[in-house]
């Protein structure tokens, strides 16, 4: 790696007293690709779905021919030394170049997105804030050396984790809500019976992240809360626990400023739930349910998804807060 493209394709960040690297993959050995495979495994653990092998991952690689982008996050060890292996892998990305509208093709520079499909960090290294740290490192490498302007990604829009990422701390826009795209995909973060629901969002490289806090309190009112949830006290998994629970979904308020709640753990609530007791089991499908039925009324009415928001005191309650666009008002 010349010392012009080091400048670009890596990066050093202390964070709690630890350093770690953030890199862009450019091997032309097959075999290093293997790691990225081996820590997808790790954190999903579905070894039906899995990256292609190392050689065609290799070629992939947009610095061989492909218009892939794969980076890694290696933490230093602890004589200070550096090492670009699976050992010290604790985090990557991968994604690649797509299309925003199929017919444009690739005549117009304006029509290419960048697709996030993998954004990932090894549970033991959770709490150093690695994922965020990680996508903003992917937005300056597809701003700067793809010259591309949009990521886009899915995801779960249960989850609050990703949901305070992409849509608080990014600004992503939400563009779709689609129903079940994965088909048979399980493992740690899915379960079978579960539809896999996810929200389809992009982030605009080009602007500058400026959105005022949201007054969560001022909305926190049964007039402006779409969906209806209680915490209740159940024998899951692992034993008694406190889940939140979806009763009803209110499709028939009329605010400028509505909120769909969401579990504040939803992956917790897959594992606690995943026993046979079929009124504990089905409090996710039930989540998703409703929360499905509230997301496509509000966005096919006009609302568009305007934060992200969790409230201070323990429990936490999480909610998408959606506003009324002036044309949905016409």
């Amino acid at each position: 790696m010349t010392r012009q493209r080091g400048q670009v394709l890596e990066k050093i960040v202390p964070i709690k007293g630890r350093r770690f690297l953030f890199r862009v993959e450019d091997s032309d050995s097959p075999a290093d690709y293997l790691k990225y495979e081996e820590l997808r495994e790790a954190v999903w653990q579905y070894p039906q779905d899995h990256l292609p092998g190392g050689r065609n991952m290799m070629c992939e690689n947009f610095l061989h021919d492909g218009s892939s982008l794969f980076i890694g996050v290696f933490a230093e060890s602890n004589s200070g030394t550096w090492k670009i292996s699976a050992e010290r892998l604790v985090g990557f990305s991968y994604g690649f170049v797509g299309l925003k509208d199929k017919w444009k093709g690739f005549r117009v520079p304006e029509n290419l997105q960048f697709y996030s499909q993998y954004n990932a960090v090894r549970p033991d290294f959770r709490g150093f804030n690695l994922g965020i740290r990680l996508k903003e490192f992917q937005g300056k490498v597809v701003r700067e050396v793809f010259g591309v302007k949009t990521i886009t990604c899915t995801y779960d829009p249960l989850t609050a984790v990703n949901a305070h990422r992409n849509i608080h701390h990014f600004e992503m826009e939400v563009l779709e809500y689609r129903t079940d795209i994965y088909g048979e995909f399980g493992g740690l973060l899915n379960r079978l019976d579960v539809p896999r629901d996810r929200l389809f969002v992009s982030w605009d490289l080009e602007r500058k992240r400026s959105r005022p806090k949201s007054r969560l309190e001022k909305w926190l009112k049964p007039e402006h809360c779409v969906v209806e949830a209680e915490r209740v006290r159940l024998t899951g998994l692992s034993g008694e626990i406190e889940l939140e629970v979806a009763r009803r979904v209110r499709l028939e308020l009329d605010q400028d400023i509505l909120l769909i709640e969401i579990p504040s753990d939803f992956y917790l609530m897959l594992r606690e739930t995943d026993v046979d007791d079929p009124s504990v089991r089905r409090i996710p499908v039930d989540w998703r349910m409703k929360t499905r039925k509230a997301f496509q009324s509000l966005l096919n009415k006009g609302y568009r998804v305007k934060d992200f928001c969790r409230t201070e005191a323990t429990p936490r309650r999480c909610f998408y807060i959606l506003a009324r666009t002036p044309e949905s008002k016409d």
